[in-house]
């Protein structure tokens, strides 16, 4: 059986330059890690395009507002879902897309922010 591959155009989210297109058999939700030319991406922001065939809308293409992802050894698995940054800091943001709001750019090694979360 034959998957329907998507078109999907990646878009660099701060400069709205375009990285280039693939196909992907799958709809990536905001905050999922997509690899392209050797490099990872973190999503941010997913639209679709529709086009109309034989009375109905299909969607015909997925275009992607993407960030470069942070390293591996700055995320880490919280429940069901992935966090970045140090998540013993007292202001990790608890997202997969934002660090903390002292220092959203990290690294959180040597931060002098730093301060051990409550329990």
């Amino acid at each position: 059986m034959e998957q329907n591959l998507l078109p999907t155009e990646l878009i660099l989210n701060h400069s709205q330059q375009s990285l280039g297109n693939l196909y992907i058999a799958w709809t990536p939700q905001p905050g999922a890690c997509v690899d392209f030319d050797g490099q990872t991406y973190a999503v941010l922001e997913r639209r679709h395009r529709y086009q109309l065939k034989a009375n109905r809308y299909c969607l015909s293409k997925i275009t992607l507002y993407v960030q470069v992802a942070k390293s591996s050894e700055e995320i880490s698995l919280v429940g069901d879902r992935w966090v970045i940054g140090n998540i013993r800091c007292r202001y990790n943001a608890g997202s997969e897309l934002l660090r903390c709001a002292v220092n959203p750019a990290g690294p959180c090694q040597e931060c002098n922010s730093y301060q051990p979360a409550s329990d």
